[in-house]
């Protein structure tokens, strides 16, 4: 155990520790909205936020971008892969709840049975994503087929050579974004790509927080998450609400993908499986349900997995992370905080 390192780098350690629990806190978000809602876990929204790597990804191809900028020479590019992300991300997701969940939530099915449609949509978008060789062909030959009409052709196989060649490896952004230091302390830089990551996943859990509270589709979210029947009879239309509920939790991830492409800079079709889980864990650790703990629990998670490999070593940092979410289920089983979203305050 490295207790002096720890302390020699507490500083960085905290930081770190807070640019990936804010990630985890953005995933987490969708997790919660969706169980507050309906008591059911999706387990899809970890492939939901892969695909909003891959758009940022898809983006940056299409418009051709290469080589090293800087956050601030990128910040249109990244303005633009925030709306893109969150449309598709946003958008698979509202397609997860209208084919995995719908059709079953009417039937009254089983939470056991929900919970197998569901893995089963996260697998059908993590191998779809993994056979995009196949899929960028499909493609090429399907517009080829319309633009033929016209005399037009055109390769897509040629333009994605490299991205479809490594289609089940990691993906890198062909621009990288580098970070700047803006504050030094000690033998530690402050970048501004991890305040910017911090402060967007402070100011996204803000909005929606107040989006929840103070809206009238956050009223109805509420009211659907306290008692489905009484919203019905006051004129809520508890499957509407249910899809735009899968929608934000979508454009939340969305967010934390393009944070994520910023810190990391590439992707690939695993990074769900392990995302979702350190995900899942935070919004379980916070208080599923409670969009508040959403944010504590991966804030808290982020920190306590850096403070782990500095202690025990990085094989350790799954252990600690996963000690201390047994630890506090077993003081708090509810969670940190515990509130379900259907008992907010208004």
């Amino acid at each position: 155990m490295d207790f002096e390192f720890l302390f020699n780098n507490i500083v960085e350690l905290t930081v770190t520790g807070l640019v990936l629990g804010s990630i985890y806190a953005l995933l987490a978000l969708g997790y919660t909205l969706v169980y507050g809602v309906l008591q059911l876990i999706n387990f899809a929204h970890a492939d939901v936020f892969m695909w909003g790597t891959f758009a940022v990804a898809w983006l940056f191809i299409l418009l051709g971008l290469h080589g090293n900028t800087d956050l601030a020479g990128a910040v249109p590019y990244l303005v633009l892969a925030l709306v893109v992300a969150a449309a598709t991300s946003g958008g698979l997701a509202m397609l997860v709840e209208r084919v995995a969940y719908r059709r079953l939530v009417r039937k009254r099915a089983l939470s056991y049975i929900i919970l197998i449609s569901a893995i089963g949509a996260s697998f059908v978008l993590s191998e779809t994503m993994g056979i995009r060789d196949l899929i960028v062909e499909f493609l090429n030959n399907a517009v080829n087929a319309v633009i033929g009409i016209f005399g037009g052709h055109i390769d897509l196989s040629t333009f994605f050579a490299d991205y479809i060649a490594r289609a089940r490896g990691i993906t890198t952004l062909p621009l990288t974004i580098k970070p700047t230091t803006v504050l030094s302390i000690g033998n530690f830089n402050l970048r501004d790509t991890d305040i910017t990551i911090i402060a967007a996943a402070l100011i996204m859990m803000v909005l929606l927080d107040q989006f929840i509270r103070r809206t009238r589709l956050g009223r109805e979210i509420r009211a659907v998450a306290q008692d489905p029947e009484a919203a019905a009879l006051m004129g809520s239309n508890a499957t509407s609400v249910v899809s735009k509920t899968f929608l934000i939790g979508g454009i939340m991830a969305g967010v934390a993908a393009v944070l994520y492409q910023i810190k990391v800079g590439s992707t690939s079709s695993s990074i769900g499986v392990v995302l979702g889980i350190k995900a899942f864990t935070a919004a379980v650790l916070g208080g599923i349900g409670n969009l508040r703990g959403a944010l504590l629990g991966g804030l808290l998670l982020g920190v306590t997995e850096n403070f782990g490999s500095a202690i025990f070593g990085t094989q350790w940092k799954d252990v600690v992370a996963f000690l201390l979410l047994v630890l506090v289920l077993l003081i708090r089983p509810t969670g940190l905080l515990g509130q379900t979203l259907g008992r907010a305050r208004a």
